[in-house]
């Protein structure tokens, strides 16, 4: 009787070791969402965005982002004088918002929390506006853009840091420079 409770119980414990190496060697799910906090960039001023692989199962490869963001500029606004009736032009602030569309792909190891991102696409502006000394001249109000970023992600997801070069291109083939920064969370 008791070999045969000792066999049960090398049998028991032998069944759950094998139960819990194969929990353990399946794999952590793989954070490919990203959230992140966006300063300067497509989204002008700040913009809050949210970035994903096409393929679930890796940080790496093909993806896409969407956002919000916006900037504050200086319009020249026609007045009149209540007293004078006189017509007179004012600088005054108003926000532009901005959707920024955009692919990309990621390359690096698959192993490690870094990887370099390469993308472009478009910011949908609400209003036409001129930026970098350049007149937004056909309609649709938007500007292109290219991005080569330096990125963190954990693997299983967390804190997560991007920052690179943005150049922003304009309808007419202008370049101009711009950077970002941007913090998040990986999911």
């Amino acid at each position: 009787m008791m070999k045969k409770i000792i066999m049960l119980f090398v049998a028991i414990v032998g069944l759950s070791l094998n139960i819990n190496q194969s929990l353990m060697a399946q794999e952590q799910p793989i954070a490919n969402k990203l959230y992140h906090t966006e300063f300067g960039g497509p989204g002008l001023i700040m913009s809050a965005n949210f970035d994903s692989r096409f393929k679930s199962n890796t940080r790496l490869g093909f993806g896409y982002r969407l956002g919000a963001g916006f900037g504050v500029k200086k319009f020249d606004e026609r007045l009149n004088d209540p007293n004078t009736g006189n017509t007179y032009y004012e600088k005054i602030p108003r926000t532009v918002y901005a959707i920024p569309i955009g692919l990309n792909y990621v390359f690096g190891n698959s192993n490690s929390n870094s990887a370099f991102e390469v993308g472009g696409g478009v910011s949908l502006l609400s209003r036409k506006v001129s930026l970098f000394n350049y007149e937004v001249k056909k309609r649709g109000h938007m500007i292109g853009y290219v991005a080569f970023m330096y990125r963190i992600v954990p693997a299983n997801g967390g804190f997560s840091f991007r920052a690179g070069f943005t150049p922003i291109i304009g309808t007419a083939g202008d370049m101009f420079p711009m950077g970002a920064v941007g913090f998040g969370y990986a999911f």
